[in-house]
């Protein structure tokens, strides 16, 4: 049966590109009879507010959208990712990084990184191959964040491939985003370890996103492969545009579908706006 999931950030209220997302996920698994869930990603303490939850489900069943029940909410579940943690560092990849933000830059660019089109520049392994002795002293002078060790962990799995329905069989080549952070200082996971633990557990099997997050997918595999996940099939879309050819963008709060809906809007009309 496919499964595939919506899985929306509560930072603000949706837009029509939110909507071409879901519905498009929506589709995949409603035409062969499979099961469509929503999933909400709100890890971030800082950005993502408790009443954006409430509106994004009011706006998705106005659209026609229903999703098996409950809706996954990743802050009632920081255990699974704690569990997933605890397994790699069992397994000797993860360490914790005491840098901040602006020692990466400097430290890439006085490496001669140039920034990739990541998160932001590469980083630099400052705290990899720090002593035992070095890392209990800092850890309790204060949080750090946790990163994987790329290095170590693509040599324990080799090589990688995963499908995606538009662009067939893809080589996986997570080493190009280094040792990517799994654990941040004020929660204890990240968006790349929290979607592919939720994957996993819900039993996704095909996952539909944005044509923007289509090279991340190598870093998910790389966890899968740790982990031990299955691997879902994967349809990244296209990106919906707006008249201006830009894309829609939660801060523009003219085009969200509750502004639509105030509008007199109608959800086919919404539903037309998204291409559907």
């Amino acid at each position: 049966m496919i499964i595939t999931r919506f899985a929306p950030s509560p930072t603000g209220h949706l837009h029509p590109g939110h909507a071409y997302s879901a519905l498009f996920a929506y589709r995949a698994a409603k035409e062969v009879g499979g099961k469509f869930l929503l999933r909400i990603e709100d890890i971030d303490p800082v950005r993502c507010k408790p009443e954006f939850i409430a509106d994004l489900m009011e706006d998705l069943r106005w659209l026609g959208i229903e999703w098996e029940e409950p809706a996954r909410l990743q802050s009632e579940h920081l255990a699974d990712y704690q569990a997933a943690l605890a397994q790699l560092r069992e397994m000797g990849l993860l360490y914790p990084c005491f840098c901040t933000r602006a020692q990466v830059a400097a430290e890439a660019a006085a490496a001669g990184h140039a920034p990739h089109a990541t998160d932001g520049p590469l980083y630099p392994g400052t705290c990899r191959d720090l002593s035992p002795v070095e890392r209990e002293k800092r850890m309790a002078e204060g949080p750090a964040v946790w990163r994987l060790d790329m290095k170590s962990a693509c040599a324990r799995v080799g090589a990688l491939t995963w499908h995606d329905r538009g662009k067939g069989e893809v080589e996986a080549h997570p080493e190009i985003f280094g040792d990517v952070v799994l654990a941040r200082k004020d929660v204890p996971t990240s968006y790349h370890l929290s979607v592919t633990v939720d994957d996993a557990l819900q039993g996704v099997s095909l996952v539909t996103r944005g044509e923007d997050l289509f090279r991340v997918t190598d870093i998910h595999r790389l966890l899968q492969a740790l982990l031990g996940y299955e691997t879902p099939a994967y349809h990244h879309h296209k990106l919906l545009m707006n008249a201006n050819g830009q894309r829609y963008a939660k801060r523009d709060k003219a085009v969200t579908l509750r502004a639509l809906r105030e509008a007199g809007r109608t959800p086919e009309e919404v539903r037309g706006i998204a291409g559907f």
